[in-house]
């Protein structure tokens, strides 16, 4: 109609400003969510081989534990330190200490020996542990001491090793069925009659025939071979009055007593034993 005015057309929301800021902040909030979900770091606790995933915001391995609610002794085993960052794809390793009784050098009558490595998956308890099987010890007879290796169990079987024969009254420390650990001095002391040595005996002069026939060595060996010791015994004699091994394997107080033994044996009759010295007895 001439002279009318054209109704105007309605605006369509979408192209208001205000429809162009909502399409802004929608298109925002996947970038927000995306961004916030990245800063969660993926971990793994690991505790007593028991081993947990995680998402975490936690900065350090202090907040990381405290988040999992995990406590820590002062004994226990961290991975890492407690200042520690943590990054994304950490793992952290917690082990929880356990009492346990080390038993070294066990008894024969313990159970066989556990590997060492493996005493954090104990729950506490005896374990016993040898190492090594073999242990070092040390075997004295009179002077003569000698360092052996053994894996006996008892002080009876480390001397049958070493081919030591034991009389009647013969004193051994410790005692012959106890354990010998590792280091151990084995004592072997020969009996002695029960009889003491007559006082005209004692007070010869011992020592002038020691003197005459070795030079007072108790280590001293005859050249030509066969005479032993500070009083040169020969093997049947010395046995004769109750001595074992060697004389030189004893000292010299044990020597002078066999000597004595023998001078009573003979009667007295020294020139049969010490032919070339035994008159310095008298002097």
């Amino acid at each position: 109609m001439a002279g009318s005015r054209r109704k105007p057309r309605p605006r369509c929301p979408w192209l208001s400003p205000w429809a162009w800021t909502a399409y802004g902040v929608a298109a925002l909030i996947p970038v927000v969510v995306l961004s916030v979900a990245n800063l969660g770091k993926q971990v793994e606790l690991v505790i007593d081989q028991q081993t947990v995933a995680m998402s975490t915001f936690s900065d350090t391995v202090y907040d990381l534990l405290d988040e999992a609610d995990v406590s820590v002794g002062p004994n226990d085993y961290v991975s890492s330190s407690g200042m520690d960052e943590v990054a994304d794809g950490s793992r952290i390793v917690v082990r929880r200490a356990r009492p346990v009784t080390l038993v070294v050098d066990s008894p024969p009558e313990a159970p066989p020996v556990a590997s060492i490595g493996h005493l954090s998956a104990s729950d506490g308890g005896t374990m016993p542990v040898s190492e090594p099987a073999e242990r070092r010890v040390q075997v004295v007879e009179g002077d003569d001491r000698k360092i052996v290796y053994t894996t006996g169990n008892t002080v009876r079987q480390v001397l049958q090793e070493e081919g030591v024969r034991l009389g009647p009254g013969d004193r051994v420390t410790p005692s012959l069925d106890s354990y010998p650990p590792r280091g151990v001095v084995i004592k072997v002391e020969p009996a002695r009659p029960a009889r003491a040595v007559p006082a005209g005996v004692a007070e010869l002069n011992w020592a002038a025939l020691a003197r005459c026939e070795s030079h007072g060595n108790p280590k001293a060996v005859n050249a030509a071979g066969g005479y032993y010791g500070m009083y040169q015994f020969s093997l049947p004699m010395w046995k004769a009055v109750g001595g074992t091994r060697l004389p030189t394997a004893w000292p010299e107080a044990e020597q002078t007593y066999r000597a004595q033994l023998l001078y009573q044996r003979v009667s007295g009759r020294w020139q049969g034993q010490w032919p070339q010295c035994g008159a310095q007895l008298f002097s």
